[in-house]
């Protein structure tokens, strides 16, 4: 059976596109169109697709208020269309918050100059978020509540605990609870956090619970495109506790501190371990960021006293990152099947054998908070 698809923009031509690109791959079905946020929700109860294509800014009720009713009524897997400005990212991350999976730029020229290579990457993505779970996302709808902004005092509630599922793999799982088990405090001289599809909602929901004198520096890589980690790191910043800023060629390893890959460039720890350098991005690898770099020169760098953390995610990208930090000796985490809008990236790292504890994301911020010493 197709993957059947909902289109959904306000510009005539933009649907007739979209739908002509996803038709060219057997496995999407292009089943309808709206042109507005209440047609989309309307449709979405009626036709009951696979995945939902959504514009953000529409008559009517615009894309983030149609994401949101969407997952109170007929909860269905999300792909945004973003633009890649400053103010693109910001509408972009209150969707994923909203409940949407996953987005994708939003470029005419692509369409005009590029188009074989434009429809590969939507089918791809399409395909990619398909893979969620209607149950978990109607769950993910239930509780997310968009957190308060830090006040003067740095006070913040705990993020929303968004938990999408995938069902694609048959990992083993050995999944630990706050319930059931104890906090085993230790000094790290580092903690190191690795995510992709799913993360920025992940990251949130972490790293809002981690207390502002936190006593370890920490490393943030997320799959994402260069206009996007400046907004993602204010945002988060405004959010937390701690620390979070996009990071800058020397900056300086603290506690407390977290810093976020750009966009477009590599990460990587400097050989005193003590700060980072932004390094342009290799045009051979897959991603920029990229976990496996920035994992690999702390495992060179820090040597063994890191905790590594692999969440949600697509591919395997951190794994070999992880087996350079355990052949150092450090601690590994990675989160569990349930938890996860997709389970590539911690399953690829479990199913190798380097994961110390599986975790829930609701469990992954309070473990940081009690098991990382000073």
């Amino acid at each position: 059976m197709p993957i059947t698809v909902l289109v959904v923009d306000d510009s005539g031509f933009f649907r007739r596109r979209v739908c002509e690109l996803l038709s060219t791959d057997a496995r999407i079905k292009p089943i309808g169109t709206a042109s507005n946020g209440r047609e989309a929700v309307e449709k979405a109860i009626e036709l009951k697709p696979d995945v939902i294509t959504m514009d953000y800014e529409m008559p009517v009720l615009d894309g983030i208020s149609a994401v949101r009713e969407i997952m109170q009524k007929a909860p269905v897997p999300v792909l945004m269309f973003s633009s890649l400005t400053h103010e693109g990212a910001r509408i972009t991350l209150g969707a994923l918050e909203a409940g949407a999976v996953d987005y994708l730029p939003k470029n005419f020229e692509d369409i005009s100059r590029r188009p074989d290579e434009l429809a590969k990457a939507l089918c791809e993505k399409v395909i990619e978020v398909s893979r969620s779970k209607r149950g978990a996302l109607a769950s993910s709808a239930k509780h997310i509540a968009r957190p308060e902004r830090r006040s003067s005092l740095g006070s913040v509630k705990p993020a929303s605990r968004a938990s999408l599922t995938s069902a694609q793999s048959e990992a083993p799982k050995r999944v630990s609870s706050v319930k059931n088990s104890k906090p085993q405090p230790r000094h790290f001289d580092l903690v190191a956090i690795g995510t992709s599809t799913g993360g920025p909602m992940a990251l949130q929901t972490v790293l809002t619970q981690l207390p502002e004198n936190f006593p370890a520096p920490l490393l943030l890589v997320q799959h994402m495109p260069a206009a996007f980690t400046g907004a993602f790191a204010e945002r988060l910043n405004s959010l937390c506790k701690i620390r979070v800023k996009e990071a800058q060629d020397g900056d300086v390893l603290k506690p407390g501190l977290a810093l976020l890959a750009p966009g477009g460039k590599q990460m990587v720890v400097d050989k005193r371990g003590s700060s980072v350098r932004i390094l342009a991005g290799d045009e051979r690898l897959n991603y920029k960021p990229c976990v496996d770099v920035t994992f690999g020169s702390a495992a060179n760098a820090v040597k063994g006293n890191i905790l590594g953390v692999i969440m949600t995610g697509m591919g395997a990208d951190g794994r070999d990152g992880c087996r350079m930090l355990k052949e150092h000796g450090a601690t590994i985490w990675s989160q569990d099947e349930d938890s996860s809008v997709i389970y590539g990236m911690p399953m690829a790292v479990a199913k190798a054998g380097l994961s110390d504890e599986v975790l829930n994301l609701n469990d992954l911020g309070y473990r940081l908070s009690t098991d990382v010493s000073r």
